[in-house]
């Protein structure tokens, strides 16, 4: 992989078959020397490591962001919702069900950007979860189990009963500090409960972050008619960020989530600032590098043949600096492996979904996840 003078290191496993070839030429003890010599070599030289043609050496560290789509478990409470989701309910949620799509999460979390990140995400946002249950869960999954997730959740008041959280690997990031932030919102002057905002502060590698986790009011109704709702949830993440940047100009923030609106839209780009390019993000914008992908077409989610990227990662002005200490911005993707995509039928090229109107497909979710990259010049 290469990007100008950029290149990677060599991977373990081409490191490790350069030990193997000297192992088979030679069969003496001072060979077996050799091999352990390899051995110990591709261990200790980290395949997450970035190096610069000139030597210049990076940590690279990945966080991202995942709508899991309507993880309930099957047991009841008190929500309409929930009771949709039981093995007696309309979408007949058995426990084979639920252990399939916690599985099936649990290998997306896994893959998503290991290709230049292979210890896998350090900060994981996630949505339209049920409770602190299903994330312990999810955790526990084969796939991901031996990173150790750790979760930070509380309880909303939202009317679904679904949630926001933040899963972190604690072998990378520690949390210092969380709280939630409501959201206050009316429609016809009644009040309405929806996700709160999920901030949590702590240091990636030693770096301090602020992050805040984010699933905005639906479309549903409207998008003019609910516009309203998001612009008050965009104004609710502005007033945190202002406030965090006040005491440190050069705060780190990542505003991430289900915004339910594109990146073009006044909430993302008007209220938050977000900029396509990092040379225009001045002080108060944010640079939003999904705004680049959604002008070209793409998206994290599919609703009548429309393409939207609802899914985003936005960053402050302090992650563009790259000749700082701490960790700085690289590059972020929309995570659309082949396997995520449904290949047949009427959604042909939508995302892979657990269910399709009331017929169980056991998929994905209905959202591509999002990742960003981060880099760090080594010690």
């Amino acid at each position: 992989m290469r990007m100008g003078r950029q290149q990677f290191r060599l991977s373990l496993c081409e490191i490790s078959l350069i030990g193997l070839h000297l192992l088979v030429i030679k069969s003496t003890f001072v060979d077996m020397i050799t091999r352990l010599f390899f051995i110990v070599l591709a261990i200790s030289l980290s395949i997450s490591t970035y190096t610069y043609a000139q030597g210049v050496q990076y940590k690279i560290a990945s966080v991202g962001f995942y709508n899991l789509e309507n993880l309930f478990d099957t047991e009841n409470d008190t929500t309409i919702w929930d009771e949709e989701f039981l093995p007696e309910g309309g979408k007949s949620w058995t426990i084979e069900r639920y252990n399939e799509k916690q599985a099936n999460m649990a290998y997306v979390i896994s893959q998503m950007g290991i290709d230049k990140a292979p210890q896998g995400l350090s900060v994981l946002g996630v949505c339209e979860i049920e409770n602190r249950k299903v994330l312990e869960d999810l955790v526990a999954q084969e796939s991901i189990a031996d990173r150790g997730y750790e979760i930070v959740h509380i309880d909303s008041k939202d009317g679904r009963g679904i949630d926001v959280a933040l899963l972190y690997n604690p072998d990378h990031f520690v949390p210092v500090t969380h709280r939630v932030y409501d959201m206050p919102i009316y429609r016809d002057s009644v009040r309405k409960y929806t996700r709160d905002v999920l901030y949590v502060k702590g240091a990636l590698d030693g770096d301090t972050m602020h992050f805040l986790v984010n699933h905005w009011p639906s479309r549903r109704g409207g998008a003019s008619r609910t516009n309203p709702l998001r612009v008050r949830a965009a104004q609710v993440n502005k007033h945190v960020i202002d406030s965090i940047v006040a005491l440190d100009p050069a705060a780190k923030v990542i505003v991430m989530g289900d915004l339910n609106d594109n990146p073009t839209d006044d909430s993302v780009k008007g209220i938050l600032r977000g900029k396509q390019s990092p040379k225009k993000v001045k002080s108060g914008d944010m640079y939003n590098p999904m705004m680049d992908y959604y002008r070209r077409g793409m998206g994290s989610n599919a609703y009548r043949d429309v393409w939207s990227l609802f899914d985003q990662l936005l960053f402050t002005p302090g992650f563009l600096d790259k000749k700082q200490e701490g960790y700085f911005y690289y590059k972020s993707n929309i995570f659309n492996k082949k396997f995520l995509v449904q290949r047949r039928g009427r959604y042909k090229g939508y995302p892979f979904r657990t269910y399709s109107g009331g017929t169980y497909q056991g998929g994905y979710s209905d959202h591509y996840p999002v990742y960003a990259l981060l880099l760090q010049e080594a010690e």
